[in-house]
């Protein structure tokens, strides 16, 4: 076997620090590509039970959390979202000339769904604690 150097310490870069509020007793782990076609809206608003974390390999993914204003994530950025009871609204391909690419990894409560589609009825309800939509 060929020596070891240090350069695998070189190879090491932090892409994003978090704090999640908790994570799920006994959490379930689940690494998953998405992979949306130019102009696709994405996932409708929903909920993971626990956070979630994600780096985009491709592409521009339009992201917006429940009480933060809508953003753009490009390739090579990370993103995290802490779970729980915040709604997440969009995660769309921001791009209509390109396909955008994405890996997450969530953390889930033992025998709930990974992700949960949010109605609109309760859309409504909370609409105040959506940040301000882009005029």
């Amino acid at each position: 076997m060929p020596e070891r150097s240090s350069t695998w310490r070189d190879a090491l870069t932090t892409l994003q620090t978090a704090k999640p509020p908790f994570v799920p007793e006994g959490a379930e782990v689940m690494t998953v590509l998405i992979q949306y076609p130019p102009g696709d809206p994405g996932a409708p608003p929903h909920r993971h039970s626990g956070p979630a974390f994600g780096y985009v390999l491709e592409g521009e993914m339009l992201f917006e959390l429940e009480g933060e204003p809508e953003r753009v994530i490009r390739a090579g950025e990370a993103f995290w979202e802490p779970g729980g009871d915040v709604i997440h609204y969009q995660d769309g391909n921001n791009r209509t000339d390109s396909w955008s690419r994405f890996v997450v990894t969530m953390m889930g409560e033992p025998g709930k769904p990974m992700l949960v589609v949010v109605d609109d009825e309760e859309l409504a309800q909370r609409r105040d604690r959506r940040a301000p939509r882009p005029s």
